[in-house]
């Protein structure tokens, strides 16, 4: 069962990165396209779907799945899970903050400029390398 759960945790972090990836992308052109115009409606409801059917499931899922590797693994008591759990609770808070955006997106009170966007759209990135050497490598 544990190779099945696994997998099931590898397809979910896809779907939860590709999905925190794209979502500040959108944000990008969202910040482009005037208010109430047909593509500022088009976004909003973009993003609201990427969220709401692929990102916060994905994200479920994942912690679900991971946690109970980490148990039936017994990676509680390495040191290497523990700096990864931290990049996980880091990507975590990354993606209450994507959904606040997307919030106020949906009511026309963004204030971020799409160049602050351009920069947050790295941060996932970066915390998935992380997480991902730490996985792998098993540095410590």
């Amino acid at each position: 069962m544990y190779l099945w759960i696994k997998a099931l945790h590898v397809i979910a972090v896809i779907g939860w990165m590709a999905g925190m990836l794209y979502l500040p992308r959108l944000f990008v052109y969202h910040c482009d396209a005037p208010k109430g115009s047909p593509q500022c409606e088009t976004f909003k409801v973009m993003e609201r779907r990427l969220l709401k059917a692929i990102i916060n499931p994905a994200m479920i899922v994942t912690w679900v799945a991971g946690l109970y590797l980490a148990y039936d693994g017994g990676f509680f008591n390495s040191t290497w899970f523990h700096s990864k759990l931290a990049l996980v609770i880091a990507m975590s808070a990354v993606h209450g903050y994507f959904a606040g955006a997307v919030r106020k997106f949906a009511e026309d009170r963004n204030t971020v400029p799409a160049n602050t966007w351009r920069l947050l759209n790295e941060v996932p990135t970066v915390l998935m390398i992380g997480i991902v050497i730490l996985v792998i490598v098993k540095p410590f």
